[in-house]
């Protein structure tokens, strides 16, 4: 089950489609690692949550593109939260010059990802991660992230 909430209504000015590409972008991540039935919830919200979020959890306190909230081993199959940052992922999408809707697509599957695990510490995990994205964002039709210059993520 794929739960969408959008506290930030600049989301869906900019994107009127955003619970739609939010949705693609997360069943293909999960698809891709075959966990289409696990469960996730996506908080499409402002700066000033996920700099809230990422201040209490990651002790950084500043705003983020994406954060990743895993759940321990629960009966409901339930794999985490993601959050996304409206101001922070429409100026990067402005600054890289890709449409909107493509960094969102992908910053949805690379939160999705590392609920099923994947992570970019390392040389060899960024790079298998980085693979499953572009095969997931490929299959929605969005370019490669990171042909231009692989800022798209922390």
């Amino acid at each position: 089950m794929i739960e969408i909430e959008i506290e930030d209504p600049a989301w869906t000015a900019a994107l009127p489609q955003a619970e739609a590409l939010v949705r693609a972008a997360a069943l293909a991540a999960l698809e891709q690692d075959g966990a289409q039935d696990e469960g996730v919830v996506l908080l499409l919200t402002d700066d000033a949550a996920v700099q809230d979020l990422n201040a209490r959890f990651r002790s950084k306190d500043q705003p983020t593109n994406v954060l990743s909230f895993p759940a321990p081993p629960n009966l409901e199959r339930h794999l985490g939260d993601v959050a996304l940052a409206f101001g922070v992922c429409a100026r990067e999408a402005a600054e890289q010059s890709k449409p909107l809707a493509n960094h969102l697509q992908h910053l949805v599957a690379h939160g999705v990802l590392h609920l099923l695990g994947y992570d970019h510490m390392s040389d060899d995990e960024a790079e298998a991660m980085e693979g499953l994205e572009r095969v997931v964002l490929a299959g929605l039709g969005v370019p490669d992230p990171y042909q231009a210059d692989g800022r798209d993520h922390d």
